[in-house]
């Protein structure tokens, strides 16, 4: 008994596949919208808070954070809960985030305890997940998003260095919130299909 597939069934174990990989990232939206929201406008409020002189304006930063890992951690709780299994590509999309977080932190701990502005540095560190995750799901907005990160990320080492968190506002919004909506609807019509 021969086992091989034809180009026919190939294409339609691959198409499946990939389908199968988009539907157990449901929801994921959700994250870069989330994160994208608070981020963007803590580079607003951050901004304003500095140009009228509150000595304490970093201080919407881990604010955001806190409120950002709370309301996160308490969906992909439930979320994991209605889901019951997970998947390999789960798994990658987690520990991957995980790491991601994991190195912020301790880079922002290191820059920010020697003054130095840490936004050009997240940028080009958040342009790998995100072009990883794009990659993974097959999503060009999100790797397009990636690829965003970094190009803004380097520039800001070089010019508009006076307006970093508002550099950093427009680039979460392009890397984050736009490719969080479209990933969005992408989402809503895998769940009709």
């Amino acid at each position: 008994m021969d086992n091989t597939l034809t180009p026919e069934q190939s294409l339609r174990l691959i198409d499946e596949t990939i389908r199968e990989a988009k539907r157990s990232f449901q929801k994921v939206h959700f994250y870069f919208l989330l994160w994208g929201v608070l981020f963007a406008t803590a580079g607003i409020v951050s901004f304003i808070l500095m140009q009228i002189g509150t000595p304490l304006y970093w201080g919407v930063w881990p604010v955001m954070g806190i409120i950002g890992g709370i309301v996160a951690g308490v969906y992909g709780s439930r979320q994991g809960r209605k889901q019951g299994a997970t998947t390999t590509m789960d798994r990658v999309h987690k520990w991957l985030w995980t790491a991601n977080t994991i190195t912020i932190i301790l880079l922002l701990v290191g820059l920010v305890t020697r003054g130095v502005d840490p936004n050009p540095y997240i940028l080009v560190l958040v342009g790998m997940p995100t072009f990883i995750s794009g990659a993974l799901m097959r999503f060009l907005p999100l790797m397009l998003g990636g690829i965003l990160f970094w190009a803004i990320g380097l520039t800001s080492f070089f010019v508009l260095q006076e307006y970093s968190s508002l550099v950093f506002s427009g680039a979460i919004v392009l890397g984050y919130i736009v490719p969080g909506l479209l990933l969005k609807n992408e989402e809503n019509g895998l769940r009709t299909a």
